[in-house]
């Protein structure tokens, strides 16, 4: 089988049509990709990787936000901000749905960025502290505006990439406890993450998943290949999150959607 065919098989690609085959049981399987900065760093994880090519290396906001910063396609930068909410500073969820996401693509089409995840908490002086953890998807202009003030958080200008850009397909790795990271086979139509098959080994996750213990899982769905990590707990044959934080794919609400059907959130 071409890599091709191999990847319209065994990964989830648009959103919507994502969604469709959830509903039709559809295969699940995860490719291994590291050497992304994330939001928080992994617990344990493989140096190995065996994606066609590596993701980009995330970089801290390098100008004020004033400034105009300039990416290539398929890269990230980490935008770190504190906005003043009054009294009590909402959610980080709540706080991201106060900042606007503004673009001007260079074909006059869809979004040019996406916030991947986001982290953050209150500061001694009242603010919250939020880091937005956002990739280049296609050339033009992007803004991250505070709805409030109306005050530029992050502008930034992506230039095309002269690497080929993989398709966007959701990716979810998971650790087995002792440092190695796991493939999951979804050929079997399973009703949950509990249900899956590991690779290598053909092992089912709950029989290498005790119940009650953590294990952190990635999750990738990027034009950057950048990994966003979730620690999460077995409880029976459910899981539930170890912490709220960070938030994952705000942009993408049918991609969450798909992760908390499959891991039963």
């Amino acid at each position: 089988m071409s890599k091709t065919e191999a990847a319209s098989n065994n990964t989830y690609n648009d959103p919507p049509a994502a969604r469709r085959r959830w509903k039709r049981a559809a295969v699940l399987a995860f490719l291994m990709l590291s050497g992304c900065a994330t939001s928080e760093p992994p617990r344990q994880q493989s140096p190995a990787r065996t994606a066609t090519t590596p993701p980009a290396p995330v970089t801290e906001q390098p100008k004020p936000a004033s400034e105009l910063v300039t990416m290539d396609v398929a890269k990230a930068v980490m935008v770190t901000v504190e906005l003043d909410f009054g009294p009590k500073p909402p959610s980080i969820a709540q706080a991201l749905t106060e900042v606007e996401r503004r673009y001007q693509p260079d074909d006059g089409q869809g979004r040019t960025f996406a916030v991947l995840d986001a982290y953050g908490e209150p500061t001694l002086d009242g603010k919250l502290h939020i880091s937005m953890h956002v990739s280049s998807e296609k050339p033009g202009l992007g803004w991250l505006i505070f709805k409030r003030t109306g005050e530029v958080l992050w502008r930034g200008k992506i230039d095309p990439s002269s690497q080929p850009i993989q398709p966007k397909n959701l990716t979810i790795l998971m650790d087995n406890g002792r440092g190695t990271t796991l493939t999951v086979d979804g050929s079997g139509n399973p009703n949950s993450i509990i249900d899956a098959r590991v690779k290598p080994g053909d092992l089912p996750v709950r029989d290498i998943w005790p119940d009650g213990q953590d294990r952190d899982f990635t999750f990738i769905y990027s034009a950057c290949g950048c990994p966003v990590h979730v620690l999460v707990r077995r409880v029976g044959d459910r899981t539930v999150r170890v912490k709220d934080m960070p938030v994952i794919f705000p942009d993408d609400p049918s991609v969450v959607d798909i992760i908390n059907r499959l891991m039963r959130w």
